[in-house]
């Protein structure tokens, strides 16, 4: 009787020790690892299903410090209340800076109030192209390769026609500001930089009464777009680039700038095309002859250009330089 007890609590330990294994197996890719950042506990779990996830921030100790999963990409009624900190930020970039509170309520009233892009998943692997405008484009044949993409982001007015085979026809995003408005087709998200709440009006207004026609120079009084693909950058989204990707250096982040990080946050996958120089080291449009410069005016353009190129060291980016 000894012989079978003994037998009998040596299956129960050996049992109990299989069944701990198999639930650590089970559980190890499920596994929540949480530590404290300034803002809250996060998750470190890989997220999607590309090979490399942007959002595994174990891989990478300074993406890890920089990079905040739960920040408001998007503005919605929701998410609008501005914290005191980034209002008084915000208000000192406009010279004449209107009633929020009133725009916010014409906004959503017009445009589609609801949360993006938060199907994120271990199934997941949205793979996204950030066109930018540099002539490093020209002669690249990188048109295919960049249509192939789930999402296609551009900026600005860098146009398609005619440039098809370098960068491409597909465009699923544009990020534009007022003075940098263009018409788009029915099946391109529209998505806001407001630098001011001039540019918010501009938006309601480009779709209303059209009375806007001019901020600091001439703009659009309207645009084809198309109204329920519209979204707007949050100004927390913007301070947030400034403080932890910018380092607080220039007045504002950049338009390709804020676009790069807008693709960490809701791309699993970021391709970067049409950034930098020409292989002689000339800075300009592909769509035109006019030198552009990336060393002055409001932006720290020398330390963005260090930091995409940190990204890419990081693995968090893949860079097409056109030329190489």
């Amino acid at each position: 009787m000894v012989v079978l007890h003994l037998r009998h609590q040596r299956y129960i330990t050996a049992l109990l020790s299989s069944t701990t294994i198999l639930l650590l197996l089970y559980f190890q890719n499920s596994l929540l690892v949480f530590t404290y950042s300034s803002h809250s506990f996060i998750s470190k779990k890989v997220q999607c299903d590309c090979s490399i996830c942007v959002t595994d921030r174990e891989n990478s100790n300074w993406f890890s410090e920089r990079y905040d999963p739960n920040i408001s990409v998007l503005l919605n009624s929701t998410n609008s209340v501005l914290h005191a900190n980034i209002s008084r930020w915000w208000m000192e970039l406009q010279s004449n800076p209107g009633n929020y509170t009133e725009v916010v309520d014409q906004l959503f009233s017009l445009f589609p109030d609801k949360e993006h892009y938060s199907d994120t998943g271990p199934d997941r692997c949205r793979t996204c192209a950030v066109v930018g405008n540099s002539g490093n484009l020209l002669g690249s044949k990188y048109g295919p390769l960049i249509d192939f993409h789930d999402f296609v982001i551009r900026m600005n007015k860098g146009p398609t026609e005619g440039y098809e085979k370098d960068v491409g026809s597909k465009t699923t995003h544009r990020i534009v500001y007022p003075e940098s408005a263009m018409d788009l087709d029915n099946s391109t998200h529209l998505v806001l930089l407001p630098i001011k709440i001039l540019d918010i009006q501009w938006l309601i207004s480009a779709f209303t009464t059209r009375h806007i026609t001019q901020t600091y120079t001439d703009v659009p009084a309207t645009i084809n777009a198309n109204k329920d693909k519209v979204m707007i950058l949050h100004p927390e989204f913007i301070r947030y680039v400034y403080d932890n990707w910018t380092r607080g250096q220039g007045l504002y982040p950049s338009t390709g700038f804020l676009t790069l990080i807008f693709a960490l946050h809701i791309c699993d996958e970021v391709s970067v095309f049409g950034f930098g120089a020409t292989s002689d080291g000339i800075w300009h449009h592909y769509f035109e002859e006019t030198l552009t410069s990336y060393e002055s005016g409001v932006h720290a353009g020398i330390f963005e250009n260090e930091t995409i190129y940190r990204l890419q060291q990081e693995n968090k980016i893949l860079m097409y330089k056109g030329w190489t």
